[in-house]
């Protein structure tokens, strides 16, 4: 058996090996329950709301936000992470309607989880929101355009140049 053809064997039968005999990915952290719970009715508002995830979180770098009906931010205080909950104080609410509760936390192994729920209040309270909420400035967005033209020039350099060496005969 010629060795290249031998040598292409192995690395294949290696490569086979490797990935007969690798764990499976393991998944990330997902959001297992909520209080309030998702699009819930509810006739007061919350004192806290609470985001429950299904491994544990890191503290720092957790957000929580409440925002009302109004477009106004009802969550109050810093967010507190406990193991697999992050929770938030809310300040007791006003309009009623939706509210929407945005959370991103970094989970254990450091991938960061966003996403938000929601639930509905039914009687209006008289509380007093926070800030209005803005939405942030557009972010400039890196274009993948020149990254796409670079990898195709340089694999049509790497074909072109292994071609011209062939034909040279400069190859073993």
């Amino acid at each position: 058996m010629p060795g290249g053809l031998l040598r292409c064997l192995m690395a294949a039968l290696l490569t086979l090996g490797v990935l007969a005999t690798s764990p499976p990915a393991a998944a990330h952290t997902s959001l297992t329950a909520t209080e309030p719970a998702a699009d819930s009715t509810v006739q007061t508002g919350p004192a806290r709301v609470t985001a429950t995830f299904n491994e544990e979180l890191q503290p720092a770098f957790a957000a929580v936000t409440v925002v009302g009906p109004d477009g106004n931010l009802w969550s109050a205080g810093e967010p507190e992470v406990r193991g697999t909950t992050a929770s938030v104080p809310v300040r007791p609410l006003g309009p009623s309607g939706r509210y929407t509760v945005n959370y991103r936390v970094t989970s254990a192994d450091g991938h960061v989880v966003s996403g938000a729920w929601s639930f509905i209040v039914t009687v209006p309270s008289t509380g007093t929101p926070g800030p209005a909420v803005v939405e942030p400035a557009s972010r400039g967005r890196i274009a993948l355009w020149p990254f796409a033209v670079g990898a195709t020039a340089l694999g049509a350099a790497a074909v072109t140049w292994t071609a011209r060496r062939r034909r040279s005969g400069e190859h073993r």
